[in-house]
C-alpha cells in the first residue's frame, strides 16, 4: 500500500521524535488493518477488529471518529482484497486516511485545549 510506504518515508525524514513515534504507530495500525482485510473473510469481523486498533488513546474516543474511520476501513478492505495495483484504490485509501487523520487531530487538539476545571475549595 503506497500510504504505508509514504508514512515510512516520512518517519525517516521526521526531526521530531514525537511525530516520528506517532507515524510509527500509524504504520503499525495500517499494516494490521491491511493484514486483517486480507486474512479475514467476513467483512463485519474485519471492521469489528479494526475499530479496536488504537485509533484514539485506548480507543476511548474512537466512536467520535466513526464516520471517517468507516470510510478508511471500506477503502482498505477494497484495496486489500484485490491483487491488482489500482491507482484509483490507492487514491481512495489516501483520501480516506487524510480525512481520518484530520478528524483525529481535531479531537486531540480539542482535548488539549479544553481547560481542566479548577477544584472547588
Amino acid at each position: 500500500m503506497q500510504l504505508i510506504e509514504e508514512l515510512r518515508r516520512r518517519i525517516a525524514e521526521e526531526e521530531s521524535p514525537f511525530r516520528a513515534q506517532l507515524l510509527r504507530e500509524d504504520v503499525a495500525r495500517l499494516t494490521k488493518l491491511a493484514e486483517l482485510a486480507r486474512s479475514t473473510a467476513e467483512i463485519d469481523a474485519v471492521k469489528r477488529a479494526a475499530r479496536r486498533l488504537g485509533w484514539t488513546q485506548g480507543d476511548q474516543r474512537t466512536h467520535e471518529i466513526a464516520e471517517p474511520l468507516e470510510t478508511l476501513l471500506d477503502a482498505v478492505i477494497a484495496y486489500a482484497r484485490t491483487n491488482a495495483i489500482d491507482p484509483e484504490r490507492e487514491a481512495r485509501v489516501r483520501d480516506a486516511w487524510l480525512e481520518l487523520h484530520r478528524a483525529r487531530m481535531e479531537r486531540l487538539i480539542g482535548c488539549l485545549s479544553t481547560p481542566v476545571p479548577k477544584p472547588v475549595d
